[in-house]
């Protein structure tokens, strides 16, 4: 064996070795038990950051685990194809949007194989392929003859430079989040999907889900099931259309207490009083420049215009004000809600602002009114100042209001979501086109079977004007009048049915066939929790309309989730003379540490002056703190930096980017190649005999137990608790017992045998090249990818003496050696007579002794 490790020509020979045999190919067998793995497909921006390989890496170690397990796994890749990104590229570059995205996928395809991940590549798909995206459109056009799909005008945030239209959270401080640029409240007609519908069931099933906590709440909060009243206003001195307002709120025991009611710029009745006031236009159009985020809203400063119009309060009769106000939005319920000051702070600070009353309705449970001048007291009680309903409490008075407001013909009690259907058109070119057109007498219909696929035109000069395929007559001309859809669809949906296409992704009849049913739900999805509500919560509803559509027969797309943190790193600038920054990619800059490691300063190696250390954060381009993974991978090899990135942190953390961790994890690889060819060296001219476990010396048993005890914890990482690295660090444990054990006798020879191959067996999934290589170099004829992963023996880890720690009070005071077999009694009374316990136990009673068999003796005394 070559004592040198060359990771080029290693990793090169595996990679060959794994394409010529089609090492990874799923084929459906009804005989094994299914592993579908599956890592959120990346958009071919052109290279890969260390992001997508730390995700990539995680799932290609449980792909190959659970494949060594005996399990047939399904671990495809793909490509999230189309989107903006490629639209301004080709304005920026003059290039075709198919172009450069095809050139893109062609580049990260080549990084993806020489990371050595096991990828059915027979089922790779980009999204921008015809063949994909027309099941989307034939799927779309069922959704509307179902009645699953509408047509309305919508109220939407409207980006002037990217000339589409944002969702709420891709509205930052008022501007888009790509662009920058002002956004405006506009409203276009745009095609909705009715996710409302499912929203019970959204919910409901959360609870079947092994996802984390945290993302199963961020969607319940989404959803937002809530249970209150809505309440019916009249408005005085409008016409008959406008004469009623109604709010929806979950607190009706406060409804004695509102004060004013307040309307977003879009509500009717807002358009009705701008209609006859330049003042309350202008503030209109001011509101729809503003933030559209909760956390947007939540921040910004609370405006308002009185209308003029007055509601009567239907129990009371009094007249209130209606306010335009900017922290309400049209889309969110009605587009008005009564203003409660004295118990909403929100309210509070907007009637503050503008002199407006405040009304306590709502005591503490004693009964004691709350002191409201200095802010809103926002907790359930006792009600006060509210006539027939005081004294009660929260649910009885929830209800009778209810009852009274129902009496009246003024109230009822509902169920609302917060959830909104699912806006889905784009204004954009680079997406697929939505399959509906548009008859000369206003007729609109959704494609035939006959008229799909509806073809994105390939060849079109993109610019800042928006999309061409509205001033492409061939594109949307169909005769006789008729003309076609020229949106394109929201990315969201391409994203929300991938995983279910991988299944089947060479079928050209149909969108899925009877292999989607073998292979779904995915058995453990991958990617950042950036995508825990909208990407995750649009798959499972596209899952259940495919179910509902007889395609799919399980209820749920993704059975468990694993999301990864993100890859940090240390950032270095200069700042120049007009106020900016420089950023210097830490590969530039020398730091200067103290003994633990600490940066103390920073200098850049062109110049030798000094930087400035920007502390720790996400690798971005902005920051100038990304680290090229090819560099690593032409430096290292790809076993490193897999190696590294499972190593360096648990999948859920943060990671934390090391150069000089980068370099350890190569050292150690280097280490084990030397280990086995040291073994190796050692076997020569020696047959390997069989392992006779009841004629080891201790020094043997010893390191088969070390062997059998990793092969435990490392199944055990891997398999359930998903901590790669401390898998790899009971590895390396083993290593340094293998490299100290010096035993060159047949059953030494074959005890030191055993623990190499469950070495190379157990880092096989994290660093596969490297262990194709020393599997064969160990004789063995099958590569180690069809090996079976190594089982723990229990008569291997049992030992003939135990340490057993001493505690009194929690606090430890002596540790024993003891038989293995010592009962109770036995580890009790060893305990009691041991001097240093007798020592702390002087001028104190016992009060309890507690055992714990094999492990613990704590005596608790005072």
């Amino acid at each position: 064996m070559d004592t040198h490790y060359s990771p080029r020509d290693i990793e090169q020979s595996a990679q060959q070795y794994w394409e010529s045999h089609q090492s990874f190919k799923a084929v459906e067998d009804d005989l094994k038990e299914k592993y579908y793995c599956l890592s959120m497909f990346p958009y071919p921006s052109g290279k890969l950051h260390v992001g997508h390989v730390r995700n990539y890496t995680l799932g290609d170690v449980i792909a190959r685990f659970q494949r060594m397990r005996g399990k047939n796994v399904l671990q495809p890749m793909g490509w999230d194809a189309f989107g903006m990104p490629a639209e301004n590229a080709a304005i920026k570059n003059g290039t075709a949007p198919a172009k450069w995205t095809y050139e893109n996928i062609g580049n990260m395809r080549d990084q993806l194989k020489a990371l050595g991940f096991a990828y059915d590549w027979s089922r790779e798909f980009a999204t921008c392929d015809k063949g994909y995206y027309r099941w989307e459109q034939w799927f779309f056009a069922r959704l509307v003859e179902k009645g699953l799909v509408y047509k309305k005008n919508s109220t939407v945030n409207w980006d002037p430079v990217d000339q589409t239209v944002l969702a709420n959270e891709q509205v930052i401080d008022g501007r888009g989040w790509r662009s920058g640029a002002r956004v405006e409240r506009r409203e276009i007609p745009l095609w909705f999907l009715r996710i409302t519908d499912y929203a019970e069931e959204l919910l409901a099933d959360l609870d079947q889900l092994d996802w984390p906590e945290q993302v199963k709440t961020m969607q319940r909060n989404w959803i937002g099931k809530s249970r209150g009243l809505e309440i019916e206003f009249d408005v005085a001195e409008v016409p008959e259309a406008n004469a009623h307002l109604k709010v929806f709120t979950t607190r009706p025991d406060t409804f004695m207490g509102v004060t004013y009611l307040a309307i977003a710029a879009d509500h009717p009745l807002a358009k009705l009083a701008s209609e006859l006031d330049p003042d309350i236009m202008a503030f209109c159009q001011e509101c729809r420049r503003g933030g559209t985020s909760e956390a947007d809203i939540a921040t910004m400063e609370k405006k308002g215009m009185d209308t003029g119009y007055r509601a009567t309060h239907p129990l009371t009769g009094e007249a209130l004000p209606i306010f335009i106000a900017n922290f309400v939005l049209m889309e969110y319920g009605t587009g008005a809600v009564m203003a409660v000051p004295a118990h909403d702070a929100r309210d509070w600070e907007f009637a503050k602002k503008y002199d407006l009353k405040i009304k306590p309705v709502i005591a503490d449970l004693d009964g004691n009114e709350p002191d409201v001048s200095e802010g809103a007291y926002t907790e359930h009680g006792q009600l006060i100042n509210s006539g027939e309903f005081d004294d009660l409490l929260f649910d009885d008075a929830f209800d009778a209001i209810a009852k009274r407001l129902e009496k009246e013909g003024r109230g009822e009690i509902r169920v609302n979501f917060r959830l909104r259907d699912w806006g889905v058109a784009r204004q954009r070119y680079w997406g697929t086109p939505i399959p509906i057109k548009y008859g000369p007498e206003g007729e609109t219909k959704p494609l035939t079977d006959d008229e799909l696929p509806v073809e994105l035109p390939l060849e079109v000069e993109i610019d800042a004007s928006g999309s061409p395929l509205k001033k492409m007559v061939t594109f949307y001309s169909l005769g006789d009048g008729w003309t076609r859809e020229t949106d394109t669809f929201d990315t969201f949906m391409e994203s929300s049915w991938y995983y279910a296409r991988f299944c089947c992704a060479d079928n050209q009849e149909a969108m899925l066939d009877e292999r989607a049913n073998y292979w779904l739900p995915v058995d453990l999805y991958i990617g950042g929790i950036e995508h825990a509500i909208l990407h995750l919560l649009y798959a499972r509803f596209f899952h259940k309309l495919m179910r509902d559509f007889g395609m799919v027969n399980c209820d749920e797309p993704f059975k468990r989730l694993l999301t990864q943190g993100m890859v940090v790193a240390d950032t270095y600038f200069r700042e120049e003379a007009d106020g900016s920054k420089t950023w210097y990619n830490p590969l530039e800059v020398d730091v200067e540490t103290d003994d633990k490691g600490r940066a103390l300063s920073a200098t850049l190696k062109a110049d030798g002056q000094p930087v400035t250390i920007g502390g720790t954060e996400k690798m971005s381009k902005s920051k100038n703190n990304g680290v090229d993974p090819q560099s690593l991978i032409d430096r290292f090899g790809a076993d490193t930096v897999r190696l590294f990135m499972m190593f360096a942190a648990p999948p859920e953390q943060s990671l934390e980017w090391s150069d000089a961790g980068v370099e350890g994890a190569h050292r150690f690889i280097k280490r084990l190649w030397k280990m086995t060819a040291d073994h190796l060296a050692a076997c020569e001219g020696q047959a390997i005999e069989a392992l006779d476990a009841d004629a080891l010396n201790d020094e043997q048993r010893e390191l088969r137990r070390k062997t059998h005890e990793t092969i435990q914890k490392t199944t055990d990482d891997i398999g359930r608790r998903t901590t790669f690295n401390t898998a790899i660090a009971a590895v390396m444990e083993l290593v340094n017992a293998i490299t100290r054990f010096d035993d060159t006798s047949a059953q030494g020879l074959a005890v030191a045998r055993e623990a190499v191959e469950a070495t190379i067996l157990l880092l096989s999934p994290i660093a596969p090249h490297i262990a194709h290589a020393l599997w064969l170099e160990l004789g063995h004829s099958t590569p180690v990818i069809d090996a079976t992963w190594p089982e723990a023996d229990e008569a291997a880890m049992a030992r003939d003496i135990i340490t057993v720690v001493v505690q009194i009070n929690g606090k430890r005071r002596a540790q024993m050696e003891l038989s293995a077999d010592a009962d109770e009694d036995t580890l009790e009374r060893e305990a009691l007579a041991n001097e240093n316990v007798q020592r702390h136990l002087e001028g104190k009673a016992i009060r309890k002794v507690i055992v714990v068999k094999g492990k613990l003796v704590n005596i608790v005394a005072s």
